[in-house]
């Protein structure tokens, strides 16, 4: 009984310590949110590519690298090459709107230092230059499937219908 105790007690111990980092983290958030908020200027910039990618290869400069903790160096982020003005530059963007981001296009974005955080316009509409994704097998098989089934109801169906008529 005593071990159900102990056991009950750590459990509890560490979702209230989870609880409380999650708290800070949160509190963090809202925070970067409200100055990203405040700095954030709309800016017309031409898309030249965008791809999610490790940072360390996204040929950042080498202040940015240095600011950069060494953890987040090898993880995958968003990165849009722009240019802007005259300058080509490598921006990083929300995950929210990378999709949104046109490529090959002019567009008017909302900026906050070299994080692009939301779309206003583009030029010329939205252009899906994506082509049609493939089936996989799966998705080929589960289709096939669903057009035998169907032909045997219909088969059904007709068959039904010949042997009432038949024993009218």
């Amino acid at each position: 009984m005593k071990l159900w105790m102990i056991i009950l007690a750590i459990v509890i111990i560490a979702l209230v310590a989870f609880g409380v980092y999650a708290w800070k983290n949160y509190k963090k958030y809202q925070e970067q949110e409200a100055l990203i908020a405040q700095n954030k200027q709309i800016m017309t910039m031409l898309i030249i590519d965008k791809k999610i990618m490790k940072i360390k290869d996204a040929n950042l400069p080498k202040v940015v690298m240095d600011q950069m903790p060494k953890m987040l160096r090898g993880s995958k982020m968003p990165i849009v090459k722009a240019k802007v003005g005259p300058k080509v530059m490598t921006l990083f963007a929300d995950r929210k709107i990378f999709d949104d981001l046109p490529v090959k296009a002019e567009a008017k974005v909302e900026v906050a230092g070299m994080y692009i955080v939301g779309v206003k316009s583009v030029r010329g509409g939205v252009k899906n230059t994506e082509p049609p994704k493939k089936k996989g097998f799966f998705e080929k098989l589960r289709d096939k499937s669903q057009a035998r089934l169907a032909e045997m109801s219909k088969d059904n169906k007709a068959s039904s219908k010949n042997g009432k008529k038949a024993s009218k």
